[in-house]
């Protein structure tokens, strides 16, 4: 049984897949929050804005095996008229890993279907996932020390001195590493900080939420 909180056709908003057709899976359920505002002070990732308690969003639900999954998926890349080229689908949550298994990666390949995830890195990745990011959690154990893109959020409330943090993650085993400023009333200054630090460190690129700045989810 997986539990979907919204399944939908979109473009990729962030990071090196940023502008892709996709398709947009989020699971429901987090390792690190519950979801519900009454635990977010005592939650590990305490910034989260999305909302992936239940499966009443847009395409949600709950599906009984992998089969049923898969062919919703390739329902959703067909809504838009794309053909069997470069079907590509993106595991989101919450945290996907609760749910992904080798099961669902191996019926979206049979249907053509690329599959990435992106993930906190607190839960081991199953084989067969083509593209794994990583957006590490300040508080959280980091396990997943290789993939092939990092996307890590500043600031974080709780973070290492970002200096320190930054040359931490270069000496890592990540194809692509991605500054991505926190969203909310800070927007602009944190933006400034990812942009002097991309500058500063050339290791790294900004990423932006590109989906918002145009107005599509």
């Amino acid at each position: 049984m997986y539990t979907v909180k919204e399944l939908f056709p979109t473009l990729q908003g962030e990071g090196a897949h940023s502008g892709r057709a996709a398709i947009f899976c989020r699971f429901a359920g987090c390792n690190l929050w519950s979801g519900r505002e009454e635990d977010r002070a005592t939650a590990v990732c305490k910034f989260c804005d999305t909302d992936f308690v239940g499966s009443d969003g847009l395409g949600g639900g709950k599906f009984e095996n992998a089969k049923d999954l898969a062919e919703a998926i390739e329902t959703s890349w067909r809504s838009t008229s794309a053909g069997p080229q470069q079907r590509y689908v993106v595991f989101t949550g919450g945290e996907p890993l609760l749910q992904l298994d080798e099961d669902l990666i191996a019926a979206l390949h049979q249907k053509g279907f690329e599959v990435a995830i992106e993930t906190n890195g607190t839960i081991k990745v199953p084989a067969g996932i083509d593209w794994v990011c990583v957006s590490p959690k300040a508080g959280a154990e980091l396990i997943v020390l290789q993939a092939n893109e990092l996307k890590l959020v500043i600031p974080q409330l709780g973070q290492d001195p970002l200096e320190k943090l930054l040359a931490r993650f270069e000496k890592m085993d990540y194809r692509n590493r991605f500054l991505q400023p926190m969203d909310g009333p800070n927007l602009i200054s944190n933006t400034e900080l990812a942009v002097s630090l991309c500058q500063k460190r050339p290791l790294w690129r900004l990423s932006l939420q590109s989906h918002k700045l145009i107005g599509i989810r």
